[in-house]
């Protein structure tokens, strides 16, 4: 069970991800893994959490049907959801784990889920930001 930064970021190497950037003290790691669509993913260990967020594309055509056919997406996802950023600009891919209790199993199953709703939604995503 993972309960600490360190924990987390042996859990990062375990599952292939490189790590391109930490900082313990903020409890940040940044990974990536070009071949299963994760760039700049935010690892962030806080307290009790850790939050992942991938960003994803930054919104051009903000409209109602976008972000209604985000929410249908969302229903897909197995673990983690589509959500906007703090400024409402950026869709991101978000997940929550619960930091006492997180094994590698569950972490692995949190990128994995990343990698499969892009892999299967990535034309959707694209279509949507260009349509709106």
């Amino acid at each position: 069970m993972a309960k600490t930064f360190d924990d987390l970021l042996d859990y990062c190497y375990q599952s292939g991800l490189e790590v391109t950037k930490t900082n313990k003290e903020d409890g940040m790691i940044i990974v990536a893994a070009e071949q299963r669509g994760i760039s700049n993913m935010m690892i962030d260990c806080e307290e009790k959490l850790v939050l992942m967020e991938q960003p994803l594309y930054k919104v051009t055509n903000p409209s109602l049907a976008h972000f209604k056919k985000l929410l249908m997406l969302n229903r897909s996802l197995v673990h983690g959801a589509f959500v906007l950023d703090s400024s409402g600009q950026w869709v991101i891919f978000r997940d929550t784990l619960e930091l006492e209790n997180l094994d590698y199993n569950e972490f692995e199953g949190s990128i994995n889920a990343l990698g499969l709703g892009l892999a299967e939604f990535s034309q959707e995503l694209l279509d949507l930001n260009q349509k709106g």
